[in-house]
C-alpha cells in the first residue's frame, strides 16, 4: 500500500505544480494587454506603484488571515533582491517598453528571460540543464530574435521599446534566481508578499505622479491597474512561487515561453493589435520551444520500482518526512536537485 501511495502523491504534486504554472502563464499574458491599456493614462512608474500597492493590500490581507508571519531571516536576501529587481525595476521598465511597442512584441522580447534564468541558475543555483531543455530554449530564443528583426525597421521609438523590454527580461531573470533560495525557508505566500512590498517601496518616488494621474484617468484605466495588482501580481506571482518550489528555475522559466502566443491572441481580441508575419512566426517558434523543453525523455521505469515518478522526481526510500505542503514520498532526482539555501545563498 505504501509503495502505491507514494507514486500517487508524486503525481498529485506534479499536477498541482503544473496547474499553478498554468495559472501564472495565463495571468501574466493578460498583464501585457492590461499594461498596454492602462499605459494610455498612467506613466510607467505610477502604473507600477499602483499595481504593486493593490497587490500588497491583497497579499497582506491573505497573510493576516492565514497568520503567515514574517519570513525567516535566511529568506530576506532573496526577497530583497527579487523585490528590487523583479517587482520594482522590471515593472517600470516593462510599462515603459509597452508604450513603445505593442503587447505581443513586448511579451516576445521579454521572454529572452528564460535563457538568462537557465544560465544564471546553472552558475549560481547549480541547476542542471538537460539537452531537451537547452533545445527548447534555443527554439524559443530564435522566436525572440525573430521579433527583434521584425521591429528593426520601425524607427527609434521601437528600438527603445525593445531595449527596455530586454532590460526588463534581465531584471526578471535575476529576480527569479534570487527568489529560488528564499523559497527554501520562506513560504511562497511570504516570499511573494514581502517581495511585492519591497517593490512598492522602491516605486514610492512615483507616488506624486500616481495621485495626479489617478485624478484624471478614466475608470477603465484605473480598473486595469487594480486588475494588474490583484491577479497578475498577487495571484500569479504566488502560484509562480508555489510551482518554483517544486522544480528548477530553468524549467519554470521555459514554461513562460507560452506567454507570447497567448498575448498575441489576447491583444488581438482586446486591443485590435495584430503583430506582423515575422512576429507571429516568432510566437510559433516560442510555443514549439516550450513543447520541446517540457517533453520527457523516453526512459523506462527504474529498476526495483513499480512506476516511474513525475519528471524530475523519483519515489523516495521508506520513512521520508513530509514537506511543507504535506506531500510525502517525493525527493528530487539527481538531474533536478537544487542547491540548498545555505549553499546557494553565498552565490547571490
Amino acid at each position: 500500500m505504501m509503495n502505491v501511495s507514494r507514486p500517487r502523491s508524486a503525481r498529485r504534486a506534479e499536477l498541482l505544480a503544473a496547474g499553478a504554472a498554468t495559472v501564472t502563464v495565463v495571468l501574466w499574458a493578460s498583464a501585457f494587454v492590461s499594461i498596454r491599456s492602462a499605459g494610455a493614462a498612467y506613466s510607467p512608474g505610477a502604473l507600477a506603484l499602483g499595481r504593486l500597492t493593490a497587490g500588497v493590500l491583497v497579499l497582506g490581507a491573505i497573510c493576516l488571515w492565514r497568520r503567515e508571519g514574517i519570513p525567516p531571516r535566511s529568506a530576506w536576501r532573496g526577497i530583497l533582491v527579487s523585490g528590487v529587481l523583479w517587482f520594482g525595476f522590471y515593472m517600470v521598465a516593462l510599462n515603459w517598453g509597452e508604450q513603445q511597442v505593442d503587447a505581443g512584441t513586448a511579451a516576445l522580447v521579454v521572454n529572452v528571460g528564460p535563457i538568462l534564468i537557465a544560465l544564471l541558475g546553472a552558475r549560481l543555483l547549480r541547476d542542471s540543464v538537460p539537452p531537451r531543455l537547452l533545445a527548447g530554449m534555443a527554439v524559443s530564443f530564435a522566436g525572440a530574435v525573430t521579433v527583434g528583426l521584425s521591429m528593426s525597421g520601425e524607427g527609434g521609438s521601437s528600438v527603445l521599446g525593445v531595449v527596455l523590454c530586454l532590460l526588463a527580461a534581465m531584471a526578471y531573470a535575476a529576480g527569479v534566481v534570487a527568489q529560488k533560495p528564499a523559497l527554501g525557508t520562506g513560504s511562497p505566500l511570504q516570499v511573494t508578499t514581502y517581495g511585492c512590498l519591497v517593490g512598492a517601496v522602491v516605486c514610492l518616488p512615483f507616488a506624486g505622479q500616481l495621485v495626479r494621474e489617478a485624478a484624471d484617468a478614466p475608470v477603465s484605466a484605473t480598473l486595469n491597474m487594480v486588475y494588474l495588482g490583484v491577479f497578475p501580481t498577487a495571484l500569479a506571482f504566488t502560484t509562480w512561487a508555489y510551482a518554483l518550489t517544486r522544480t528548477t528555475a530553468s524549467r519554470m522559466g521555459a514554461t513562460t515561453y507560452a506567454v507570447p502566443a497567448l498575448v498575441v491572441l489576447m491583444s488581438w481580441l482586446a486591443l485590435g493589435e495584430v503583430p506582423g508575419p515575422l512576429t507571429l512566426l516568432g510566437g510559433a517558434l516560442c510555443l514549439a520551444g516550450v513543447a520541446v523543453s517540457r517533453s520527457r525523455a523516453g526512459t523506462g521505469t527504474r529498476a526495483g520500482s513499480g512506476a516511474a515518478g513525475p519528471a524530475g522526481t523519483v519515489p523516495a526510500p521508506p520513512g521520508p518526512e513530509e514537506d511543507r505542503e504535506g506531500t510525502p514520498g517525493v525527493r528530487e532526482a539527481p538531474d533536478a536537485r537544487e542547491a540548498r539555501p545555505d549553499r546557494a545563498s553565498g552565490s547571490m
